[in-house]
């Protein structure tokens, strides 16, 4: 069961109880309301050239329908269980109707990246997939990341939405471990979002060149991309060091 609700000019998705799957400020529907999902961008600061961008999990359609709007030409694919989400999003959320470049599929997460004809074909996987409780991320095994891992170009980047009770989360960066070069994560937000990013191959990282890159970032497409990379320092300075594969 599907709820809408709406305050103070923010419309809401619930899938039948409190639990908010996804925001649209209603005079900005281009837009991403919500912090976490916001950070689930930060890609953004190692590659500004995805042709092919991969959401799995619809929620209100926000990293869909930015990624669609603001990154031409890239192709953006959507992944989304039930048909009624993606409907919900099309009458309520502003999700367009798709075209040569859009494409929302009703789909299994897992059915999708198993796709053989997928290898090596994705740039960007963003992934959030939650059930009406969000007690903790669905379809997320070791065998699930490492068919992500399989679906990405060489230098493919994934980020995921890590909602659990800790210590979970160190679970699912283990299991994101044993499929790419090097795994990072930004500090939790909203009660418990923690943001991981996942690289196929392991960057090189010089934080004044990402500081630049996120100034630039924050002046074309508005997101708060400098909290990314201090997110990102902070979790350097803490030895968290990328684990090699």
């Amino acid at each position: 069961m599907l709820n809408i609700l709406e305050n103070d000019g923010v419309r809401t998705l619930h899938f039948g109880s409190s639990v908010v799957q996804g925001a649209m400020r209603v005079n900005q529907p281009n837009d991403i309301e919500l912090e976490y999902v916001q950070q689930m961008m930060m890609w953004l600061l190692f590659r500004d050239n995805a042709a092919h961008i991969v959401q799995l999990g619809l929620g209100a359609a926000a990293l869909t329908k930015f990624c669609y709007q603001r990154l031409s030409p890239a192709k953006v694919t959507a992944i989304e269980l039930d048909p009624d989400v993606i409907t919900a999003c099309r009458n309520h959320f502003a999700l367009p109707p798709d075209d040569g470049r859009l494409s929302v599929l009703a789909l299994d997460a897992m059915d999708y990246v198993s796709d053989f004809s997928l290898r090596r074909s994705i740039d960007v996987l963003q992934v959030d997939l939650y059930d009406a409780q969000a007690i903790r991320p669905l379809r997320s095994t070791a065998a699930f990341y490492a068919q992500c891992a399989s679906c990405l170009t060489a230098t493919g980047i994934l980020t995921i939405n890590l909602y659990c009770d800790w210590p979970e989360h160190l679970h699912h960066i283990q299991m994101l471990q044993e499929s790419f070069e090097a795994v990072a994560w930004l500090p939790e937000v909203h009660q418990g979002n923690i943001v991981a990013i996942a690289f196929k191959r392991s960057p090189s990282v010089d934080f004044d060149d990402l500081h630049k890159r996120a100034e630039q970032i924050q002046a074309t497409l508005g997101l708060p991309a400098r909290t990314w990379v201090d997110g990102l320092h902070k979790w350097m300075s803490n030895d968290e060091e990328p684990v090699q594969g």
